[in-house]
């Protein structure tokens, strides 16, 4: 009886189509160092490099009952090679591609989610810092800024000097600067 290892290319693809597994392992005998050589100077990673050839080889059995040889099995395998070290070439881009946006995405929102807290914390401060001001001094405050009169309207309003109204919302200013620095004035233009 005549070894496997003695069959031609026509007799291995033979057997192969008749769902040899013996003829089958003697074509991976065969054939998988140089396809893994070949795979891995492609693509430079060992691990994908024996992924693409394990692929190639169940694909070649998966197939068997169709299999036609035409030109050999180093053209074939060659063909098959090309293919899938393209198909994970394009696959490795895409996920780069995918994972370098969703990074630029999720920094941009990492950012905005964090500019939005210091926001909501400064406006938490300023809230604070006027309800710490003299009850007086906190009502011109909020009538200027939150309900937007004008300083004569304030003082028709409560009832005292334009002066006195002055005062207030200076020692107001005065008292939000000091507690809460030169931000509070970017603070009282967005929010109030």
């Amino acid at each position: 009886m005549i070894s496997l290892s003695e069959y031609s290319e026509d007799e291995l693809a033979s057997l192969l189509k008749k769902g040899s597994e013996a003829g089958f392992s003697e074509i991976y005998r065969r054939y998988w160092d140089k396809l893994y050589i070949v795979a891995r100077k492609r693509l430079d990673d060992a691990t994908e490099a024996e992924e693409i050839v394990q692929d190639v080889f169940c694909n070649l059995w998966r197939k068997r009952t169709n299999f036609e040889l035409h030109k050999g099995f180093n053209n074939y395998f060659s063909v098959a090679i090309k293919f899938e070290v393209i198909n994970r070439l394009q696959k490795r881009a895409r996920t780069q591609s995918f994972e370098k946006n969703w990074s630029i995405e999720l920094t941009e929102i990492d950012q905005s989610t964090q500019d939005q807290l210091s926001f909501n914390e400064l406006k938490q401060l300023l809230e604070l810092t006027i309800k710490s001001l003299p009850e007086k001094c906190q009502l011109v405050f909020r009538l200027k800024h939150e309900e937007g009169y004008a300083q004569k309207q304030i003082a028709e309003q409560l009832d005292i000097s334009e002066k006195t109204v002055e005062a207030h919302l200076s020692k107001a200013r005065k008292t939000i600067k000091a507690k809460l620095g030169t931000l509070s004035i970017l603070v009282l233009l967005i929010n109030l």
